[in-house]
């Protein structure tokens, strides 16, 4: 049982009900207070209502309904945000690096640069299943990945657009968009608390939004750290996980664009910050970028494991790369945040950008929550649909 979805809530509930009820059943069966003029019954100290082991009781009945409530608070939490989806990442048991290779050289999607007469790599076939979340949409699927370039392990969920199986479109090949969780974080939020399915879906339908494929994969890959998205020599290639054994995946198994000009990357605060370093980092991979509450300076998050490198928090820096950057990247940015969360971040990228780089501001009001950036999905899809248009 998962600790996001509806069944453990359920279980949950029952159990605090049950915690207060027998509360209330000990209490009422407590003896009446004695009347001062009554005469003194004799009771010894091990009494089924009395002495230390009916104190024992009610203390470990007053616990009880302690541990209930915190636990049904965190759950409500847990799957209004979907911190944790499973018992190994919240105990912190869990790790999804098998191992940390060197990754070979990265020269961008197979259909900007194919080469002549070279033989077609083996494609990554993988079986697609019912979500392991109940968070999720039925409609969406997921795949369990051993990335080879990576050498990560991890869920990667993926939903298709309605166009996808239409016959009128059976020749088409459609865009995608990478969904980055923050940290800590699940592949299901998109899909569960920001329910990007249930908002994008009909306007995909009416030709408002571009028919993207969504690709949610695994983010959170290391016991209590975040990895920034990055490749860190010894410990893992997030970076490689996310921008080349993912994408790789999606193009061998559906029919998705191979261009970068049909692949995006959207994330929330720290996955924020990877979209936007990603797609600045890859613009032979990536041609546009969504950021909700992020940040330049990896350190934003205080658990990065680049934050706390010099070198790698330098190089890291979106605003670094974009200041960097032998010719300016031809991605576009949007960017959203509050002033003191992201903003000013924001407006460091759009006054360091120069053509054919672009980068869209968008001042928020909201706490640093789901429920801020849940009503910003669908116009930050119609912008994206400006950027890379239906096929």
């Amino acid at each position: 049982m998962t600790l996001t979805g509806t069944p453990f809530l359920l279980l949950t509930i029952v159990l605090f009900v049950a915690s207060v009820a027998l509360a209330m059943a000990q209490w009422s069966g407590r003896p009446a207070r004695r009347h001062p003029e009554a005469p003194r019954r004799r009771s010894g100290g091990g009494g089924r209502r009395g002495g230390p082991l009916g104190a024992l009781g009610h203390f470990a009945t007053i616990l009880f309904c302690q541990a209930t409530a915190v636990t049904l608070v965190f759950v409500l939490v847990n799957n209004s945000n979907q911190l944790y989806e499973t018992w190994g990442d919240l105990l912190g048991t869990s790790s999804h690096v098998r191992a940390v290779p060197v990754p070979p050289k990265d020269n961008g999607l197979p259909g900007d640069k194919p080469t002549p007469g070279a033989p077609a790599a083996p494609k990554e076939l993988v079986k697609f299943h019912a979500p392991d979340s109940s968070a999720v949409p039925r409609s969406v699927k997921q795949a369990d990945l051993k990335g080879k370039l990576s050498g990560v392990d991890g869920e990667v969920l993926v939903w298709t657009p309605p166009q996808y199986d239409d016959p009128a479109y059976k020749d088409k090949t459609f865009p995608v968009v990478e969904l980055l969780a923050g940290y800590p974080g699940t592949s299901s939020t998109w899909f569960g608390g920001m329910e990007v399915t249930r908002q994008l879906e009909p306007l995909m339908k009416a030709g408002q939004i571009t028919p993207f494929i969504l690709v949610a994969p695994r983010v959170y890959l290391l016991t209590n750290n975040d990895t920034g998205c990055a490749d860190i020599p010894g410990k893992v290639n997030a970076e490689t996980w996310l921008s080349r054994d993912v994408p790789q995946m999606v193009m061998d198994n559906l029919r998705a664009a191979t261009t970068a000009n049909g692949w995006a990357v959207a994330g929330y605060s720290s996955g924020a910050h990877c979209a936007t370093r990603l797609a600045l980092s890859h613009p032979n991979r990536y041609r546009a970028a969504v950021s909700f509450s992020g940040y330049n300076d990896p350190s934003g998050e205080p658990s990065s494991l680049v934050g706390k490198d010099p070198h790698l928090r330098e190089v890291s820096n979106p605003l670094y790369l974009l200041s960097h950057a032998a010719t300016p990247p031809n991605v576009a940015l949007y960017v959203t945040g509050r002033r003191g969360d992201g903003l000013e971040d924001a407006t460091a990228l759009q006054h360091a950008a120069h053509a054919p780089t672009t980068v869209t501001t968008f001042e928020t009001t909201g706490a640093h929550l789901i429920s801020t950036w849940h009503p910003l999905v669908v116009p930050t899809f119609k912008w994206l649909s400006t950027i890379i248009p239906a096929p």
